[in-house]
């Protein structure tokens, strides 16, 4: 490279330029041939190709409107159709579920006690509720199936709840009572306040379900209490070959209904068809079709016009594809949709004249663009040539100009960058900015993003090779601390395998390296076992201090022979002496009977404890809790006394089982820990243990554990 009068030859000064000029002629050269190029051509080819754009315009438009037509219309319309029958056949299910239940429940109907229910009553309208209604003359306190039926009424609510669609659900009694669950509980009296009979065995739901044998759909019909429309589906109930009940839900087709008026003003017309060819709703004013009620309609199936009627009974077992029909001297598209569910169809359909509208339309604005377009299109390219010419020669000498200026500014500092970075070596890490370097831009960043780097590097360095030996000792006593800590606390299991007459487990998973719960059980003697569960405040290695300190003075005190709470109390005395940190621990402490069961206790306080008679289940002991320890010198504690039956099981645990949260801020609740218990209650401890863990990580999820888990479980065996 050779340098002069400022310039470098040879250099990235020189290369930038050369590049840029390069470009530029370039750049000239190809847009100036093609622009004039293109000037000379495309006059002729605007020409040639608006005609041709005109006639494939007209073509395309017709053909790409029916296709989007049979497209739109069929996917749209089978879409309406599943969603129709989707809605039957989940009232299908229901209906299926109620018919399997109560078929259970007759099958079994000596093992029963009856179930209380009652008349409607208006005070519960607006809430789903379990009603009796009867014919005339019966009294539906005597009848043998009614208290039967009415287990279901906590099944038959839940339903009726969740479900998307159904309004009530029912089970009529062949004796005459009726049982069922909506919530129009005022509506079911007349205007004087009196219930009417209900004439059960005269439904047109039970009798065509008796009739039918099976689960079958009603036609159309108007709801006695609300006056809405909709389809009735019921199924029989047998006991010993003979009918005993009929179940049933209504199904209200309200939507449906708005769906189908709301299509005809979007230029199309949606109508539906039931099994028996008859329209069950349709838009006013669509030319063909007209919604009769069940008497006065008729079989479109069997119209005069053949081409109609085929079509009709298509769509009510397929789906047929768009299909051009004639009626009344115009020609519509139609596309159908069976649901199987009931045998019904939704039917969609448009006048042909009405989609080819749109396209019509479309040819006369773009002749008069066309014609607006060519007139604008030479001014412009006369415009264009001139303005193209000037800014040929402008671009020129500026990016001449622009070239060198900034290949000059661009280089210098570079150069003298790179030098000092060449010298960067060894321990000589220090670059520092100079006058050279400040440019103002992005150069003057780079300079100043080595300078700071390079003392961030050293700095780096010496941080570094300081936090990794401290990290390396810290891990290593937090690890020391967690193998001390669970060697602090029984971890043999079974602890006193010569012990036949009771079973013991305990778990305690800290939600940090070392925990603040601890748990602890001993024999003070041959017939005593002393049994603690504690929860100290707080998390880390300073709960671990505190709970080894309390552990420690629990189980010399409880092996002193005092009494639980005075082991409480004079451990409470000896926490308080020295506390200057006011950290204090929860306690329940008690000593078991193993010859008669009786446990004698203090609760200082801590969780309740969780108890299981030998023939029952897991409940709550709501004993009366002391304060904590640690909390107030003085303190005095109350014992109480329970029995654990043989057989029976006692479980205690930390609040970080029942306050285990998960994604959603949930607490696990007692609630759930009963269930879970309730779920295996004869399980021996470790297996209990062992649901409760799982259940409590299952719960939680991904969530992270923010305290302690620790559980303990005694069998008197």
């Amino acid at each position: 490279m050779v340098k002069k009068f400022g310039f470098t030859l040879g250099g990235l000064q020189q290369k930038i330029l050369n590049l840029v000029l390069v470009f530029l002629f370039a750049l000239i050269a190809v847009f100036a041939g093609v622009w004039f190029y293109q000037s000379g051509s495309l006059n002729a080819v605007v020409s040639d190709a608006g005609r041709e754009q005109q006639n494939a315009i007209e073509k395309v438009s017709g053909d790409t409107m029916h296709q989007l037509i049979d497209n739109s219309m069929t996917k749209t319309n089978a879409l309406q159709a599943y969603i129709a029958d989707d809605m039957f056949s989940d009232v299908k299910t229901d209906v299926a579920t109620l018919q399997s239940l109560a078929t259970e429940l007759f099958e079994h109907m000596d093992s029963f006690e009856p179930y209380p229910v009652y008349p409607p009553d208006p005070a519960k309208d607006g809430e789903f509720s379990a009603q009796v209604l009867f014919e005339e003359g019966v009294d539906y306190t005597r009848s043998e199936y009614l208290g039967v039926a009415a287990h279901m009424s906590d099944t038959m609510i839940a339903m009726c709840e969740q479900s998307e669609y159904l309004d009530n659900c029912f089970i009529g009694l062949a004796d005459g009572t009726h049982l069922c669950v909506d919530n129009q509980s005022a509506h079911k009296f007349d205007e004087n306040g009196v219930l009417p009979p209900f004439a059960v065995r005269e439904r047109p739901w039970y009798i065509g379900a008796e009739k039918a044998g099976k689960l079958w759909f009603s036609g159309v019909e108007t709801d006695t209490y609300t006056g809405k429309i909709g389809v009735e589906c019921a199924a029989p109930v047998y006991k010993d070959g003979r009918l005993v009940a009929v179940v049933g839900a209504d199904l209200f087709l309200d939507s449906m209904g708005d769906y189908v008026r709301a299509a005809s003003s979007q230029g199309g017309y949606i109508v539906v068809i039931n099994n028996e060819g008859k329209v069950i709703f349709a838009p006013e004013g669509n030319g063909i079709f007209t919604a009769r009620t069940s008497d006065n309609a008729r079989d479109m199936r069997s119209v005069e016009n053949k081409e109609l009627a085929g079509f009709i009974t298509r769509a009510l077992t397929e789906q047929t594809g768009l299909i051009s029909v004639n009626y009344g001297g115009k020609e519509y598209y139609m596309a159908g949709s069976s649901m199987d569910t009931v045998g019904w169809a939704v039917i969609s359909f448009i006048e042909k004249d009405v989609t080819e509208q749109p396209a019509q339309i479309m040819m006369s604005e773009y002749d008069r663009i066309n014609q607006d377009a060519a007139s604008k299109f030479n001014e412009g390219m006369e415009h264009s040539n001139q303005t193209m010419l000037v800014m040929i020669i402008v671009l020129l000498v500026l990016g001449s100009t622009a070239a060198l200026l900034v290949a000059g500014r661009i280089v210098k500092p570079v150069e003298h960058m790179t030098k000092r970075i060449d010298e960067l070596s060894g321990t000589d890490l220090a670059f520092e900015m100079d006058d050279s370097y400040r440019t103002g831009d992005e150069i003057e960043m780079l300079a100043q993003a080595f300078a700071t780097l390079s003392k961030r590097t050293l700095h780096y360095i010496e941080q570094i090779t300081r936090i990794t030996a401290e990290k390396e000792r810290i891990g290593a006593e937090l690890e020391l601390a967690t193998r001390i800590q669970a060697d602090m606390l029984p971890n043999i299991f079974p602890p006193f395998p010569e012990r036949e007459e009771f079973d013991i487990y305990a778990t305690m998973t800290p939600a940090k390296e070392v925990g603040g719960d601890f748990y602890d059980f001993f024999l003070i003697d041959d017939n005593h076992l002393g049994l603690v569960m504690a929860d100290v405040s707080g998390k880390g290695v300073p709960a671990a201090l505190f709970m080894m300190m309390s552990k420690i003075l629990v189980n010399n005190f409880a092996m002193m022979g005092e009494s639980p709470a005075k082991v409480l109390e004079m451990t409470n005395a000896q926490i308080c002496k020295n506390n200057d940190e006011e950290m204090f621990v929860t306690v329940w402490f008690g000593v078991l009977d193993i010859e008669t069961g009786k446990i004698t206790a203090a609760n200082a306080g801590h969780e309740y404890p969780i108890i299981k008679k030998a023939d029952g289940g897991f409940e709550l002991f709501k004993d009366k809790h002391g304060f904590v320890i640690g909390g107030m010198e003085g303190m005095r504690y109350k014992e109480y006394e329970f029995t654990l039956e043989k057989g029976g099981t006692l479980f205690l645990y930390t609040d970080g089982v029942a306050e285990a949260t998960n994604a959603e801020n949930q607490l696990f609740g007692t609630d759930r820990m009963l269930a879970v218990l309730n779920a295996e209650p004869q399980a021996d401890p470790k297996t209990l243990l062992e649901n409760m863990k799982k259940s409590v990580d299952a719960f939680v999820g991904e969530a992270p554990q923010f305290d302690d888990l620790t559980m303990l479980g005694v069998k008197l065996l």
